[in-house]
């Protein structure tokens, strides 16, 4: 794959086919980028984000286990590291101070040397989070910080320089008016900037502040949104707000600062996996089961911006965080290229076209079925009127 291509991205999508996609908005393209060229699904990519070099490398979460290095300056993949330890796939992937930070289903957190020369197998540190991770988040502020939360397993923030204990541990909410326990699911967790507070969504359609300077360790702000489980949530880029996307594609911005609802966003038709605002400007990336990137204008006049249909389920998403991308000039594209299609066969559109050039009966054969079918029908011995 060209550099050129590589470098006028502006989203990079990951897919359940194992294909690391950059999407130039400008052009509605979308290059594909796989390290053997071809897409398999047991390298289904869950995680993504930034490397050491900023926006210029990217980590790639793999279900095989593995984490990937790609560089998105020249399109390609430089080198990978398999992160054994635990059962399923990664749920948050980080990278600090030269290390690499994982975290998967079975609650393992483990955090590796990103050295190539003094690359170990054996992980520098592990941690128990508890089983049943859904999310595993790196503070931005911190970068030796990360929060864990999952189903049955309330919200942690750790400090990985400290102790093996966890500095905050979140306590479920009281029983509900039944005296009954009220069960946990938390499905996402975002750092609130220039404050200790964290805020979650969960699968029972909550969002949740937490304090842990607060000497109480319950939410002290809840808020609902809908009826469907919450999947992915990003904060805007004024941070006294957080966007939240459920199980049915429905968006919703939410006020955390007093727990009410600020607007709705319309387009989805499957279920939210990756959403993520950008840093200075009104603009959301969201993507999920029905194949498409979405970009929508969050500030009025809200709305759709772009759209582009990728051919594949689609897990986790990065946008860029440069300014200026939508004034930057457009790159000629070659007449003879043809741009790279997946490579993955879809049944559905091989009996369509088959079903096409299958022959139809002509009018004449039409008539002879219908009157044998009328001869059938009639009994022994009946006349006809």
């Amino acid at each position: 794959m060209a550099a050129t291509s590589a470098l006028g991205n502006h989203v990079w999508v990951g897919t359940e086919t194992g294909i690391l996609k950059g999407v130039n908005l400008q052009r509605k393209h979308a290059s594909n980028f796989t390290p053997s060229g071809q897409p398999r699904r047991e390298e289904a990519v869950n995680a993504l984000c930034w490397g050491a070099g900023g926006e210029t490398q990217i980590l790639v979460g793999c279900a095989d286990r593995t984490v990937k290095h790609f560089n998105a300056e020249e399109g390609t993949f430089q080198r990978q590291r398999h992160c054994p330890g635990g059962e399923g796939t990664f749920r948050g992937l980080a990278q600090a101070d030269g290390t690499l930070i994982t975290c998967v289903d079975s609650g393992i957190l483990r955090v590796w040397c990103d050295d190539d020369k003094e690359a170990s197998p054996d992980p520098l540190l592990e941690l128990k989070v508890g089983p049943g991770v859904c999310r595993m988040r790196q503070d931005p502020a911190h970068t030796h910080v990360v929060a864990t939360c999952g189903k049955e397993n309330a919200l942690k923030v750790w400090d990985l320089q400290r102790s093996e204990q966890p500095v905050f541990r979140a306590k479920n909410v009281r029983n509900d008016w039944l005296d009954l326990r009220v069960p946990i699911w938390d499905q996402d967790i975002q750092f609130l900037p220039g404050s200790q507070k964290l805020v979650t969504c969960t699968g029972y359609h909550q969002v949740r502040v937490y304090d842990p300077v607060s000497p109480q360790r319950r939410p002290v702000l809840e808020a609902t949104y809908g009826e469907y489980p919450l999947t992915a949530m990003t904060l805007t880029p004024e941070g006294n707000s957080v966007i939240v996307g459920n199980t049915h594609g429905q968006l919703a911005e939410i006020d955390f600062r007093q727990g009410r609802l600020l607007g709705c966003l319309k387009g989805l038709a499957g279920s939210v996996r990756g959403l993520q605002c950008h840093p200075s400007k009104p603009l959301l990336a969201s993507c999920g089961l029905d194949r498409v990137l979405r970009i929508h204008r969050i500030r009025n006049p809200r709305g759709l911006e772009h759209k582009v249909y990728l051919k594949s389920q689609l897990n986790c998403l990065l946008l860029s965080s440069r300014d200026n991308w939508e004034n930057e000039p457009q790159e000629p594209q070659e007449p003879n290229m043809v741009p790279p299609e997946d490579t993955e066969t879809d049944e559905l559109w091989a009996s369509l076209e088959a079903a096409a050039k299958r022959k139809l009966p002509s009018l004449d054969q039409t008539q002879e079925t219908l009157q044998t079918r009328r001869k059938k029908k009639k009994r022994p011995g009946s006349t006809s009127p």
